[in-house]
């Protein structure tokens, strides 16, 4: 099984570039045979551009979590203390090989189960 993760363009281009190597989320899916993440880039791109398999996924609080990611972060840690403002918990999910499709897809060509973009991940069999 696969997650279908939507992610703003700009840190789809860091995760592409090798530069953010975790992808951070507030809360995390709750199966536990997920092994590869489907990226979806957001507007005003609207893609399906790669995906990656997981490596790791840390579960921490947010202060420590950015101590062991930072160097691979891909974002300012202001931006990261904000996202993670008055939260108690964090994930960072870590980005084990990411494998960029040829032809970026729209939603339907990927998987035609799905309509709209998640808002933060959904779960989906579509792709390679």
């Amino acid at each position: 099984m696969k997650v279908l993760l939507s992610i703003k363009p700009e840190f789809v281009e860091e995760i592409v570039l090798g530069t953010k190597r975790f992808e951070y989320r507030k809360s995390i899916f709750k199966r536990k045979d997920i092994s590869s993440i489907v990226v979806y880039a957001t507007k005003p791109y609207g893609k399906v551009v790669g995906e990656f398999e997981i490596e790791d996924i840390l579960v921490d609080n947010p202060e420590n979590i950015w101590k062991i990611t930072k160097e691979y972060s891909g974002i300012t840690e202001s931006y990261f203390n904000q996202y993670f403002q008055n939260k108690p918990k964090g994930f960072a999910i870590q980005i084990k090989e990411f494998k960029k499709y040829e032809i970026p897809l729209d939603l339907y060509e990927f998987d035609n189960n799905l309509k709209v973009a998640p808002q933060s991940f959904c779960y989906t069999n579509g792709g390679f």
